[in-house]
């Protein structure tokens, strides 16, 4: 992301990042260790893969991933300032994927001035 900053040659604004599929998402939180372990748990828990959803009545058995999708949100914006993401210590940002079956577009974009 800081070259995409860099590169727009904004200062002061913010950077958004969209995850274009409805099976992954995006999300900001602390690099810390074992981090995405528990939040694999937690996700597991709270939209279990498996046959019991309705949504497989499309013919797909994705649909754990579509919750987890609108569990952990599909964008971030983060602020730049003075030409730099404004992240706390640990911050970063994730790209979480939930299928694996498709191909994927991320789209990023720097807005500012």
């Amino acid at each position: 992301m800081e070259k995409v900053v860099s590169d727009s040659n904004i200062n002061e604004g913010m950077v958004l990042v969209s995850a274009m599929h409805i099976t992954a998402g995006v999300f900001i939180n602390d690099n810390e260790d074992g981090f995405l372990q528990d939040l694999d748990e937690m996700l597991e828990k709270m939209a279990p893969f498996g046959p019991q959803y309705h949504h497989h009545r499309t013919g797909e058995d994705n649909g754990d991933a579509h919750l987890k999708n609108m569990l952990i949100g599909h964008q971030v914006i983060v602020p730049v300032t003075d030409g730099k993401l404004d992240f706390g210590p640990w911050q970063q940002i994730y790209y979480a994927e939930f299928d694996g079956r498709r191909p994927k577009k991320l789209i990023v974009k720097a807005m500012g001035e």
